[in-house]
């Protein structure tokens, strides 16, 4: 049995938005044989733009029932069916999100039809609701009322049954046993519209960099993983609810990806590609420019101070920032943490004592009444902290095939790069390591990651080069 649904609403947010109708067409797998429509008050003003497209009204709505009283009713029709929906996430992200504003929990096994379309009726220009149904002529009226965009969906559904039956009984004459499409796609229904079970069961199950195409093959999103199909899975295996996730997933058309063999690689490659392609929704990580930078210096008397200021390509900076209010905020945090000054970190002007020392948080270092001694031991704690253990070094993890080698190169406390090498590959000095390596940006990011994955429970070889870089210690 189906439940074939559609809901209008208030917008395009579940966790904000509310349903303003539904109709629901019940299918045994031969014909209709059952509905239900209602006019659903939101409870809320309906947008102007939403009613000149779906033309309900506040006036419509008024005297119609709220949700929670037809939701006996929709757990009673759709009960032991599946959710048939045009771009099901969509409509069952809605539902769900109205039971459970009720404290119940609404699930369905769910199908779409978009997916459905796509798979058993292949290169059709389009295969939105409005034009599939006038390329494969259903009549569809009420456009953009649930109860006109049910029928025509109930239709279409009716049509992509017959077609699954035929290709079934067809493989079934040849001895293919082909399984049912339909079957197949409720199993499989949170992956996007255009991404096949196949294709995923394609993805390696190793350590990478996973790339996600629209349509016209730019890149919408960068990740990664220690396993790329079993994260991909994970990725559409959620239940998206929020507009801009449900329209993210919808706009994956393809899938590539790079193998890198190690973890670590992965995460600095990925790092690094987010900043380079700038992919709409990584918009979080995918900053590129560093253009402050926290140093650290003695004074006269002998104190080591933290400062924070442009960052300058001649004097490295102890740590990058993406701007000074980042790099000032970082600087607070080290006061609070190691009960350092405030003055002595370039946080309060003064020529007298800091704020803290007046409100005895500070120990006194700015009006010299605690030893640089005993302040610097402080200091070098906090710059410890965001340091890495030793000056020069490399990993030596994993490649990508079983004679491979990856290498990731830091000197002097700055990260180079990565690269692999093979069982022929000979190093004695840093400078070989170097040789092996494609060069790649150092910043805050790839700082983290290396100083992060250094403190997990790694495989990772790692030698360490004393200062003249020609002797592994």
């Amino acid at each position: 049995m189906y439940a074939i649904i559609d809901i209008e609403t208030t917008g395009g947010q579940p966790s904000e938005d509310r349903i303003t109708e539904i109709a629901i067409f019940i299918h045994d797998g031969n014909k209709v044989v059952d509905q239900f429509h209602s006019l659903i008050n939101p409870g809320r003003p309906i947008p102007f733009f939403i009613s000149q497209l779906t033309g309900i009204t506040d006036e419509m709505v008024k005297d119609a029932p709220k949700f929670h009283e037809v939701a006996k009713q929709i757990v009673q029709i759709t009960e032991g069916n599946v959710f048939v929906a045009h771009n099901v996430r969509f409509d069952y992200s809605f539902v769900k999100k109205e039971f459970a504003d009720l404290g119940f929990t609404f699930q369905r096994k769910t199908l779409c039809t978009v997916r459905l379309s796509r798979k058993l009726m292949p290169g059709l220009p389009s295969y939105s609701l409005g034009k599939l149904c006038k390329s494969i002529d259903i009549p569809l009226q009420m456009r953009h009322r649930a109860i006109g965009d049910a029928e025509a969906t109930a239709i279409l559904f009716d049509r992509l049954l017959k077609i699954d039956e035929k290709k079934v009984n067809d493989s079934q004459d040849d001895k293919l046993l082909e399984p049912s499409a339909i079957s197949k796609e409720i199993k499989t229904s949170l992956l996007p519209p255009a991404i096949s079970r196949d294709m995923v069961d394609a993805l390696p199950l190793e350590a990478g960099v996973y790339y996600f195409h629209d349509e016209s093959g730019e890149i919408i999103y960068v990740g990664k993983s220690k396993s790329i199909r079993k994260r991909i899975i994970q990725h559409f295996s959620i239940d998206f609810k929020s507009k801009k996730s449900i329209e993210f997933k919808n706009r994956i058309a393809s899938i590539t990806y790079e193998r890198t063999g190690s973890e670590l690689v992965a995460l600095l490659f990925e790092s690094d590609e987010i900043k380079k392609r700038k992919p709409f929704y990584n918009r979080a990580q995918r900053r590129s420019v560093y253009h402050s930078g926290i140093y650290s210096y003695y004074d006269q008397e002998g104190y080591l101070r933290l400062t924070f200021q442009k960052a300058k390509t001649e004097v490295p900076p102890l740590l990058t920032m993406s701007n000074q209010f980042q790099a000032k905020n970082f600087l607070y945090n080290r006061v609070e943490k190691y009960n350092l000054c405030q003055k002595m970190c370039d946080l309060y002007k003064s020529n007298g004592p800091c704020f803290d020392y007046q409100v005895h948080q500070c120990k006194g270092a700015c009006v010299g009444k605690e030893s640089p001694e005993e302040y610097n031991q402080r200091v070098m704690e906090s710059i410890d902290a965001f340091k890495y253990d030793y000056d020069s070094f490399v990993i030596i993890g994993k490649g990508r095939e079983t004679e491979e080698k990856s290498v990731v190169v830091v000197e002097n406390g700055r990260y180079l790069g990565f690269g692999y090498f093979d069982e022929s590959f000979s190093a004695s000095s840093l400078e070989d390591f170097k040789g092996v390596i494609k060069y790649y940006n150092d910043n805050k990011d790839t700082q983290q990651i290396i100083r992060g994955y250094m403190r997990t429970k790694h495989q990772d070889k790692l030698l360490v080069f004393s200062a003249d870089l020609n002797t592994a210690l």
